[in-house]
């Protein structure tokens, strides 16, 4: 069992919970994620990791509460435990000094994103940070993201805050006036698509995390499997980090809806706070 020791609402449905898990926070890296299971009966899922905290032997998760599982975590407070976790999962970001690195987060793919940019700073680059989100009341981690950059940018769909508009339009002033030698991009997939179609026009490297369906996060399954570069690759042991020009957009959108009706029926069924 693995207790909570903290938990807040980091934004309207967006709940970050810490965990004590010694083991896991000494090892993990930037990139990776967690699998965590609730109770013996429920379903397991991958989630990212947000923090890590080696001294107090925590990591801290943040997700969004959409589905029956994710509501029902949401529900869980501190001093309560989770039954199973397992982690850290896939490969760790690649860090290096490339230069100037622009990382793009949206949605709750922000607070991830955050253990990367700061690691790239450490690494001496120099990191320009855009995130984004509907409105600014859903905009995460934006103190942590000013903290981890050089300079940050905003960008919200209906302008409450920062540009009104798409974190896409932000990165594209960039490029127009400034060389950019890699972009790191984290949130949901067409946002993703969207950086690597414009990154792919000016020839910059661009890195995404892919969040596929997924099950046992060891290889086994292979329900996360996406098509990268023509080839067959799964996300839980390949990934979760791919090259963004290679990858089938549309077929990991697709493939991303495939139980949209048995996920509504099951949210329907299992009540507000029963796990």
């Amino acid at each position: 069992m693995y207790r909570i020791v903290a938990k807040k609402e980091v934004a309207p449905a967006v709940k970050s919970l810490t965990i004590d898990a010694p083991l896991l926070a000494k090892k993990a890296r930037p990139g990776q994620f967690i699998i965590i299971r609730i109770g013996e009966e429920g379903e397991r899922i991958p989630l990212t990791i947000a923090g890590l905290d080696v001294q107090q032997g925590t990591i801290t998760t943040i997700f969004l509460e959409v589905g029956k599982t994710t509501k029902q975590l949401g529900c869980l407070n501190e001093g309560d435990a989770i039954s199973d976790l397992a982690g850290p999962l896939g490969n760790p970001t690649e860090i290096k000094n490339y230069g100037s690195v622009v990382c793009v987060g949206g949605g709750v793919g922000v607070a991830p994103l955050y253990l990367v940019a700061k690691a790239l700073k450490d690494a001496g680059n120099e990191v320009i940070s855009i995130i984004g989100g509907r409105t600014k009341e859903l905009l995460i981690f934006e103190d942590e993201m000013q903290q981890a950059s050089d300079e940050l940018y905003i960008a919200t769909d209906d302008g409450s805050k920062g540009h009104h508009g798409f974190v896409t339009d932000v990165l594209q002033e960039l490029i127009a006036k400034q060389k950019i030698d890699r972009v790191l991009a984290v949130g949901p997939t067409v946002m993703m698509r969207a950086v690597a179609k414009v990154t792919k026009n000016h020839n910059i490297k661009t890195i995404v995390s892919l969040n596929p369906i997924m099950v046992d996060g060891t290889g086994m399954c292979g329900a996360c499997r996406v098509t990268v570069g023509g080839e067959t690759k799964f996300t839980c042991v390949d990934g979760p980090e791919f090259d963004a020009h290679l990858v089938d957009f549309e077929e990991l959108m697709n493939r991303q809806r495939t139980y949209i009706t048995e996920e509504k029926v099951a949210l329907e069924r299992c009540g507000r706070c029963r796990h």
